[in-house]
């Protein structure tokens, strides 16, 4: 393949460009090797790239960039600080105590473009974006793919996955950060890695987000699992859902709700019967809510377990007591999230179990409840007030009906049906609350705050020091100071 050795080093560049320049001389973790590239790659080693691309959406400690980088954010991927603690849904710990402060400064929004949550979760989205790269430019390139042996149906599936894979990467970094570097191959030089490192307007990378997710449709089966025996793969449910999401964030309330129809027709995902379910780490892959999940296991090598469970056993993730009181009495999902007690700070929705802290609980991404809300969402402000209160009610009716975490009985009249309305503004309170109390610790809640434009009188409300311009977040001054200037950013910092 033309200039493929080089291509590897370079992006090895680009990526420690855009994140942590010290780590240049270390290979990332899953990342193909140089060794394994020449020019005429098996079907194994495209196999591996696309995998390698996957990597950065798990949570094992020190599972991309090694070496307990606290002081750059890279110890697990943040969104929990960057979404929970940010809405003040979660605090660092029970009571600041000088541990990792950067978290607090987050949860307050007294932080810096130095602050290390910035950069951690921008490392991670790009180093996913420049291994998804580099596997894009093996399926596309035809000799390639029949050099290697590979059928056009594997092939097709792959390159599907890639194609959604960096979608979601620049989904999260335009909500994130608004404009940024839009970087679709592997740069041929270090002087085209010097150019691809400005910003584009945001409006370019949704543009590109929504193409790679049409590309990845168009060639995706239509199977629930499409690779059996690895059911952790991206599906044609999970490009639907993220097209609905971007859809959702776009206020494209009709394409919205046509794109979750779309969905449904695939018949490969419900509620489930019960609440925990879907986090429960010996259920994984057999009930039929979830929709794009990390595939967390223990006893690998290299590690692949859950790293947050080790964080929460170190007293991390305490839940707020504004969270707290969100639940309505004997909602069983309150202890489903957490036990909200000082002694016991467990978030079993991120562990996945209710009885043991163990380590290989999925991270959940999209779940069709999530997906529901959306389209509630979207009925509400298209006027279809029935639609969004019975999605409301179907919510609300599987939460009263499932087990509790303690073995209590739901009194009668728990979570009782929302009445009809035409008060938008009441129907849309309900689903707010909804959004929180169903999804918490899930890295929704600083989004939706976003999104609905009620970030600033929520978080003020709370005593919290949010401004205008919190609504983006500060571009990591790391990689404004290694462009020499060409990364600019964001207005407030």
């Amino acid at each position: 393949m033309k200039n493929i050795f080089k291509s590897i080093i370079i992006i090895f560049f680009f990526t420690t460009f855009t994140g942590c320049i010290d780590e240049l001389e270390k290979e990332p973790i899953g990342l193909l090797t140089i060794d394994m590239i020449d020019s005429n790659p098996s079907a194994t080693t495209i196999e591996s790239s696309v995998k390698s691309a996957y990597l950065p959406f798990k949570n094992t400690l020190n599972g991309i960039i090694p070496g307990w980088k606290w002081n750059l954010g890279t110890v697990f991927r943040n969104d929990i600080v960057l979404q929970d603690i940010a809405s003040n849904d979660m605090n660092k710990k029970w009571s600041p105590d000088g541990d990792q402060p950067w978290m607090d400064e987050v949860g307050s929004f007294n932080f810096t473009s130095e602050n290390q949550a910035f950069n951690g979760i921008w490392v991670y989205d790009y180093e996913g974006i420049s291994r998804v790269n580099i596997a894009i430019g093996l399926l596309t390139n035809a000799e390639i793919v029949q050099g290697a042996g590979m059928s056009d149906a594997r092939k097709n599936q792959l390159l599907s996955e890639a194609y959604f894979i960096r979608a979601y990467y620049y989904f999260d970094l335009v909500n994130n950060f608004g404009d940024v570097p839009l970087v679709l191959k592997s740069p041929d030089s270090f002087e085209e890695a010097f150019e691809v490192s400005v910003r584009a307007d945001a409006d370019v990378v949704m543009a590109q987000i929504s193409k790679d997710l049409t590309d990845a449709k168009a060639i995706a089966s239509n199977e629930k699992y499409p690779d059996v025996s690895e059911p952790w793969r991206v599906s044609k449910g999970a490009i639907i859902a993220l097209q609905a999401k971007v859809a959702l964030f776009s206020e494209e309330w009709s394409t919205v709700v046509s794109l979750i129809s779309e969905l449904d027709a695939l018949g490969n995902y419900s509620l489930n019967a019960e609440y925990f379910d879907s986090f429960d780490a010996d259920k994984e892959f057999t009930n039929n809510e979830v929709i794009f999940a990390y595939d967390h296991r223990s006893d690998e090598i290299p590690n692949n377990t859950n790293g947050l469970r080790y964080v929460i056993g170190w007293g991390f993730f305490a839940p707020t007591t504004d969270f707290m009181a969100a639940f309505e009495p004997n909602d069983p999902r309150l202890l489903y999230t957490t036990t909200g007690t000082p002694d016991d700070k467990r978030s079993f929705k991120i562990i996945g179990s209710t009885t043991d802290m163990i380590d290989y609980g999925n991270k959940v991404y999209i779940r069709y409840a999530d997906v529901l809300l959306w389209k509630a969402e979207a009925l509400l402000e298209t006027s279809d007030y029935a639609g969004a209160i019975t999605i409301i009610n179907q919510i609300r009716e599987r939460a009263r009906t499932s087990s509790t975490a303690d073995g209590s009985v739901i009194p009668a009249g728990t979570l009782a049906d929302r009445p009809y309305s035409t008060d938008k503004s009441q129907v849309k309170e309900w689903l707010m609350h909804e959004r929180r109390v169903e999804l918490g610790f899930e890295s929704h809640r600083f989004n939706d705050l976003k999104r609905w434009g009620t970030a600033k009188a929520v978080l003020t409300g709370l005593g919290r020091n949010f401004q205008d311009h919190n609504y983006l977040y500060p571009i990591p001054q790391l990689d404004i100071d290694k462009s020499g200037g060409s990364i600019t950013q964001n207005p407030g910092y």
